[in-house]
C-alpha cells in the first residue's frame, strides 16, 4: 500500500521542518529512511538535512567533529563547530526548501546541542540558544521526534567503530537522554517522544501514530 493510501495525513507535512533526535543508537536514522520514503510514496517532495553536514561546508565540519583524532576538542568547540555547520544547512537547504513547500527532515538539529553539549556536556542551555538564534534566525523545527531508548539498549545497536562523539561513555550517553525528554517536557507541542526499545516494525508503528496525533493537533499557521 503506498504512502498516499496508507497514511493520508502525511499531505499535511508540505512546507513542515521535521526532525529526527535521540541519543547514539536510538535507531532514528533507520526510521527517518523509513517515513521519508513513506513521505515520498504519498506525493511530497522532501529535502533531506543531515546535521552537522548536509551541505560541501558542512560536511567538512562534520569530518572534523566527528573524527576520534580530536579527543583534546572542548565542549565550546564543539558546539561552535555544529553551529557553523547548522548556519550553511538553514541557509543553503532548509530555508529555501521550506520556502518552496517541501518537507524539510532533519537528522539532528539544536535539540542534539542541547542535550550533547548542554545537559551533558555542562553548556547552559541559555547560552546555546542564543548562539542558534545568530546560527539559525527564525528558522525552528515544527515538530523534533525524540527517540528514546535507555542506555544499554543503544549501547548494543552501536558500531564497534565509535566515532569521537560515541565514545563517551555510559554515564555522559545516559546524561544525553535525559537532556532530550527534558527538551520534550518544556515544549510538549513542539515534541514527541518515540519508545525506540522495541524491534523496528514497532518502533516505526509508534512514529507514525505520533506524528499523525501532532499533525492533527497543529493546524497549519
Amino acid at each position: 500500500m503506498s504512502g498516499a493510501a496508507a497514511h493520508p495525513w502525511l499531505a499535511s507535512l508540505a512546507g513542515r521542518f521535521v526532525v529526527f533526535d535521540g541519543p547514539d543508537g536510538s535507531g532514528k536514522s533507520t526510521q527517518l529512511r523509513v517515513f521519508g520514503a513513506a513521505c515520498r510514496d504519498a506525493g511530497l517532495t522532501v529535502r533531506d538535512a543531515p546535521d552537522p553536514g548536509g551541505t560541501p561546508v558542512g560536511d567538512r565540519i562534520r569530518a572534523i567533529l566527528l573524527d576520534p583524532a580530536h579527543p583534546e576538542m572542548c565542549v565550546r568547540t564543539e558546539a561552535m563547530l555544529y553551529m557553523a555547520s547548522r548556519a550553511q544547512l538553514v541557509d543553503e537547504v532548509i530555508r529555501p526548501a521550506i520556502a518552496r513547500g517541501e518537507l524539510v527532515l532533519g537528522d539532528r538539529f539544536v535539540s542534539s546541542t542541547l542535550a550533547y553539549q548542554g545537559t551533558a556536556g555542562g553548556l547552559s542551555q541559555r547560552e546555546i540558544r542564543e548562539v542558534a538564534s545568530v546560527a539559525c534566525g527564525e528558522v525552528r523545527p515544527d515538530l523534533t521526534v525524540i527517540f528514546d531508548a535507555d542506555e544499554r539498549t543503544a549501547a548494543r545497536r552501536l558500531s564497534p567503530l565509535l566515532d569521537r562523539m560515541e565514545q563517551k561513555g555510559l554515564e555522559f550517553h545516559r546524561r544525553v537522554r535525559a537532556g532530550f525528554l527534558d527538551q520534550a517536557r518544556d515544549e510538549p507541542a513542539r515534541h514527541a517522544v518515540v519508545d525506540a526499545n522495541a524491534d523496528q516494525a514497532e518502533v516505526t508503528s509508534r512514529l507514525f501514530d505520533a506524528v499523525r496525533a501532532w499533525a492533527g493537533a497543529s493546524p497549519r499557521r
